[in-house]
């Protein structure tokens, strides 16, 4: 934060409006927009695969997967040295198309196995796909052996889909995205290549025959799904709310899972269920509908998305909404009381985002509940065979030690870091001002501030002129004074990094400690606010013992100290010189011209904190 150039805070605030939960309820009037609904504990589940005796579980694919080398996204370390200019374009070098292919392969290694935490359909499209491409590929080079006909049409340019394979609307068909470059097998290593593809064709081979017999019939996850649909609408959490919003990464998973629980549910229960993904036209179980995402939002939810008035002819209702992250944000879906994680996102705010769509102000439910899926896998262990994963995918097969490519260090907080936040998602419904060293939108700007200035100044157009000095006294848990200084002096903004100057804003404790520094001007002002809030008139008993403690302000030693500590945290001053330079030498008085200082900054006001 500290690092990040003024300019960036100037941008955002001019164009960014952010509020959470959180914010919401700390700063805000509700009463009149009505509040947010409970949220109960999260119901953590952790199918197994299938029920089917002697089947394979989580650990034993994970297994396999860390076997895999992948080498058919790295055909660039087996051509031959001296032919490797003939695949580089004007742009590129050795290094960076070798690590480009290699970056290409962990995502390649990584998404197999988030597809296989998806669902067991998901997966297995996936893996056949994959061998399919690998045996095309050791078919070339075994007719190359045979036929001396050299020419290999690979594909190359995975950069449309080479970012994010957790993004909406994922399909089998990435192998097949982008432009395809001409190899001349005479140019390559390609027994030693054909060997690590046959190698990967016989492990995908085994995958293949051991999941390929979990039918639908079978899926356990999937059949754990239906008993929470028929557990929730035979006792619905919020009274007559029959409705659940049921999420997943991958749209082939969403399409398998309409397939395959929206006959049931119409059939026993008598209730509409509608597919929703980054397509056009999305599926429901009413005859004749049109299908578009907002005609489906719009029936799922009707009171929030105004049904009436969008669509008046229309009485059909959706009471099973099952979608992919294409509408993760930005949704007001609140008539909705459950929302489900068919599968859990490695990017643990999308989680936040997705039960944002029902935990939303104004919500006609008491409660809401959210059910999260996971792997049947302890956590740390499922941390650890995502690091095994992810490391495999990084062996430096050019080296040909066959050896791992150790994560390095900042892999290993990445990992840690995770496993903290996939912790709290088990046990707790987070925020995203919970989720540890991250910083969201509401850390950066300053725009409610100043929406709060601009009603203030309305009830009050004498506010400019309030005389400099005045002071507050209010009860806080970190005893301290809060400064608002304006620097007089423009040399004074040490490298530009206050997004406030000219004005400056420092929080010490009495001790002198400084809680928050010139530079935090966000968790300041949210300090001030929450301070402030509900007060529209001065704590007399608060002032009594300030003027007690003061002599009436006739004795403002100990505030005009901590005014010094502020302004030397302002500064940083580096050695005795310059705090003897900047201060000058003997006794100083509280607003007094003893105060040297004074010829920098002029203090502004102060608020007292008990």
């Amino acid at each position: 934060m500290s690092r990040l150039d003024f300019d960036f805070f100037e941008v955002l605030d001019s164009v960014t409006i952010a509020r959470s939960r959180k914010h919401i309820q700390n700063f805000y009037d509700i009463s009149d927009i009505g509040t947010f609904p409970k949220r109960n504990k999260p119901v953590s589940l952790s199918p197994k695969l299938t029920n089917l005796s002697g089947a394979v579980n989580y650990r034993e694919i994970f297994e396999i997967l860390i076997k895999l080398n992948l080498t058919i996204y790295t055909p660039i370390i087996y051509i031959q040295a001296s032919k490797l200019h003939k695949y580089l374009n004007e742009e590129e070098t050795e290094n960076f198309r070798k690590g480009r292919e290699m970056g290409i392969r962990k995502l390649m290694g990584i998404n197999l196995l988030k597809r296989m935490e998806s669902s067991v359909h998901s997966f297995l499209l996936t893996v056949q796909r994959v061998y399919d491409f690998l045996s095309e590929t050791s078919n070339v080079i075994e007719n190359f052996i045979k036929t001396g006909i050299s020419v290999l049409d690979e594909t190359e340019d995975f950069s449309e889909i080479a970012g994010d394979f957790d993004f909406d609307d994922q399909n089998t068909d990435f192998f097949a995205v982008g432009k395809k470059i001409k190899i001349d097998l005479r140019d390559m290593d390609y027994l030693s290549w054909k060997r690590d593809i046959d190698e990967d064709i016989e492990n995908l081979a085994l995958l293949i025959s051991m999941v390929e017999d979990i039918t639908p019939k079978y899926d356990y996850k999937l059949n754990e799904l239906l008993k929470i649909i028929r557990e929730k609408i035979s006792s619905p959490i919020n009274e007559g709310n029959k409705k659940m919003l049921i999420f997943t990464a991958f749209s082939d998973t969403a399409e398998y899972l309409f397939d395959n629980i929206s006959a049931i549910i119409k059939k026993e229960l008598g209730l509409n269920t509608a597919l929703v993904t980054g397509s056009i036209d999305g599926k429901t179980t009413i005859p004749k509908f049109k299908a578009d995402m907002n005609h489906v939002l719009a029936c799922f939810s009707p009171e929030s998305k105004d049904k009436n008035v969008l669509y008046p002819n229309d009485k059909h209702e959706i009471d099973i909404l099952i979608a992919t992250d294409c509408i993760s944000e930005g949704q007001n879906l609140q008539d909705c009381d459950y929302c489900i994680n068919y599968d859990i996102h490695w990017n643990p705010v999308r989680i936040i985002q997705r039960f944002g769509r029902i935990d939303r102000i104004g919500s006609k439910n008491a409660v809401i509940q959210l059910v999260n899926f996971w792997p049947d896998l302890a956590l740390d262990e499922y941390i650890n065979l995502k690091k095994r994963v992810e490391t495999r995918m990084r062996i430096s097969v050019m080296t040909s030690t066959g050896d791992d490519d150790l994560i390095n260090v900042n892999e290993k907080g990445d990992l840690e870091y995770r496993r903290t936040q996939l912790q709290k998602l088990q046990e707790e419904v987070v925020d995203l001002e919970d989720m540890t060293n991250g910083v969201s939108i509401m850390d950066l700007g300053l725009n409610e501030f100043r929406m709060d200035l601009l009603a203030y100044m309305k009830e009050h157009p004498d506010i400019d002129h309030t005389p400099f000095g005045i002071h507050a006294v209010v009860k806080g848990d970190k005893p301290g004074v809060i400064f608002i200084l304006k620097n007089i002096n423009e040399h004074i903004n040490i490298e530009n990094q206050n997004r406030l100057h000219p004005f400056y804003m420092v929080y010490v404790g009495m001790d002198g400690e400084i809680i928050t520094n010139h530079l935090q001007p966000k968790e300041t002002l949210d300090i001030m606010r929450r301070l402030a809030r509900g007060k529209s008139v001065h704590d007399k008993v608060l002032c009594s013992m300030f003027n007690k403690a003061t002599n009436n302000g006739k004795n403002m030693a100990r505030v005009s100290h901590l005014l010094e500590d502020a302004i030397m945290s302002i500064i940083n001053a580096k050695d005795e010189s310059d705090i003897e330079s900047f201060f000058g030498g003997g006794q100083t008085t509280f607003l007094s011209g003893g105060f040297s200082g004074l010829d920098d900054f002029e203090l502004i006001c102060f608020m007292v904190v008990i």
